[in-house]
């Protein structure tokens, strides 16, 4: 796991609820320190988003369908690119490293089906990780592994500023 974001000097200390949050989304002890600031953001807690796997090179968290559905009992379209721009940033983050964070430039996605029930798993996969960009492809399936959307994020990377 790439953990550009662990060293001791940006841990912070965590509210008991921050860490619940933290704790809630799946993200691990390790990652605690880096995220301890913002959390993993009110809309990331709002459409239940749960990450399994963290790194630059491939993140995974699942979404469930059941409230973030649009008006005709589906998942979101917007749904979707929410899933796909937390993971592809997120990861983003983790490659820019200290004293520096990425910010989104581009998102788009394709749908390729719908579901109304169950829970949706992203997976961000690298498509290039260098120095000022990068670039991931977002994968979204159903629980029976059928893809509903394809997506892909670029992100800037910048230094952060004092």
């Amino acid at each position: 796991m790439t953990d550009n974001r662990t060293r001791p000097d940006a841990l912070q200390p965590l509210s008991e609820e921050r860490l619940a949050e933290l704790v809630a989304a799946g993200i691990p002890a390790g990652m605690h320190g880096w995220l301890g600031r913002y959390g993993v953001g009110a809309l990331t807690v709002k459409m239940g988003i749960v990450f399994s796997e963290m790194s630059a090179e491939r993140m995974v968290a699942t979404m469930p369908v059941e409230g973030n559905q649009q008006v005709a009992g589906i998942l979101h379209g917007g749904a979707h690119v929410v899933l796909a721009e937390t993971l592809g940033s997120f990861a983003a983050g983790l490659h820019a490293g200290p004293g520096r964070h990425a910010v989104g430039i581009e998102v788009g996605a394709t749908h390729h089906r719908s579901t109304a029930s169950g829970l949706v798993t992203g997976t961000a996969t690298a498509i290039h990780l260098g120095r000022t960009l990068t670039t991931h492809e977002v994968v979204m399936t159903d629980e029976q592994g059928r893809r509903l959307s394809t997506a892909r994020i670029t992100n800037m990377i910048r230094d952060d500023r004092d």
